[in-house]
């Protein structure tokens, strides 16, 4: 008869870790990548820097490992001179498919 009382485990070699990760980084890029594209088609952006915050908030209730949480730094004379309330909805609205799916938070700063 078969035992079944026990779990064999199969080690995973250390290039599989680093393919996996290396993956995944890879992936977040290019998807941070389609956001800088769809600001800049919207807007006349002169610097744009997106910065991942997902790991601050892991220890939250409703953290989910699928959806970031991202803080976009804009450099934008024109969206600077608009009321920062109308911009970060402007922002907002460009990102809002992404807000419903992929985007758990969005801190927005927009300096001239």
């Amino acid at each position: 008869s078969i035992r079944t009382d026990f779990i064999t485990v199969f080690p995973i070699t250390n290039n599989f870790h680093k393919f996996y990760l290396y993956s995944k980084i890879y992936a977040m890029n290019i998807y941070f990548e389609q956001i800088k594209k769809k600001l800049a088609n919207n807007f006349k952006i002169e610097q744009l820097e997106i910065v991942d915050n997902s790991k601050k908030h892991q220890s939250h209730k409703y953290f989910s490992p699928g959806k970031f949480h991202l803080h976009i730094k804009i450099k934008s004379l024109y969206l600077s001179s608009l009321p920062r309330v109308n911009a970060q909805k402007m922002v907002m609205k460009t990102l809002e498919e992404d807000l419903k799916s992929r985007l758990h938070a969005l801190e927005i700063s927009i300096e001239k």
